[in-house]
């Protein structure tokens, strides 16, 4: 067994691993035994009693987070040239079409989120090779293929994530950073939550929220007492 850094041991007296919290109290600990130089990220991990080998069972959709993710989103819109000032004007870092397409297509993909247009999506498909294992691929269910891209860019910029189920019947999402506020980081994970329990598919049977973990960049889990979080 790998020996535990000092830090890590830190970290172990603050907290019971095998305890159940409260999700302020998970937020609070999280906080406490975050020890990176950096602003770490706050991810929430929400595993669900869905079998997402069934179509009708998947679980996706976004949210806007009431405090942001404390992330800088770099969003390119690839648009027509008469929707080009509007996504500018709106905080994209990046605004084009065919001169960006071209250059996905030589290898760049240094953005976060790319936002398109249906009227455009012929041109755009054919970088679902490169786009697609990383997660860039535009979709009309996440709210990045629109003719209104001026508020889709707002909307990623003001803090809306989007998820999904993954294989294991986990939903995966950074929720905020360690400098938010505990009651920051509670209010955006109840976002979460809330939108969740609304995208209950009606053929899951049985207990739909089954653990709720939180964690930081490097950090070890936190476990979350369900039954004490309204509306689960």
């Amino acid at each position: 067994m790998a020996k535990l850094t000092k830090k890590q041991k830190e970290a172990a007296k603050k907290y019971d691993a095998s305890k159940l919290y409260t999700l302020e109290e998970a937020a609070k600990i999280v906080k406490e035994i975050s020890f990176t130089k950096f602003d770490s990220s706050v991810d929430v991990d929400v595993r669900l009693g869905v079998d997402p080998r069934k179509a009708d069972q998947m679980v996706r959709g976004t949210v806007a987070l009431p405090h942001g993710t404390g992330k800088e989103v770099r969003v390119l819109v690839l648009c027509t040239p008469d929707k080009q000032q509007d996504a500018k004007d709106a905080g994209a870092d990046y605004v084009g079409l065919d001169d960006f397409i071209e250059k996905i297509e030589k290898g760049w993909t240094d953005v976060d989120v790319i936002i398109t247009m249906p009227t455009v999506m012929a041109k755009v498909g054919k970088l679902g090779k490169i786009l697609g294992p990383r997660g860039l691929m535009p979709n009309p269910k996440s709210g990045t293929v629109t003719m209104d891209v001026a508020s889709a860019v707002k909307e990623v910029k003001a803090g809306k994530i989007d998820f999904r189920v993954d294989k294991t019947g986990i939903i995966h999402a950074g929720i905020g950073k360690v400098s938010f506020t505990a009651e920051q980081l509670t209010t955006n994970i109840m976002e979460l939550l809330m939108t969740l329990v609304k995208l209950k598919p009606s053929s899951s049977k049985g207990t739909y929220f089954k653990s709720i973990h939180l964690s930081s960049t490097m950090s070890t889990s936190v476990k979350v007492d369900k039954s004490t979080v309204p509306g689960l």
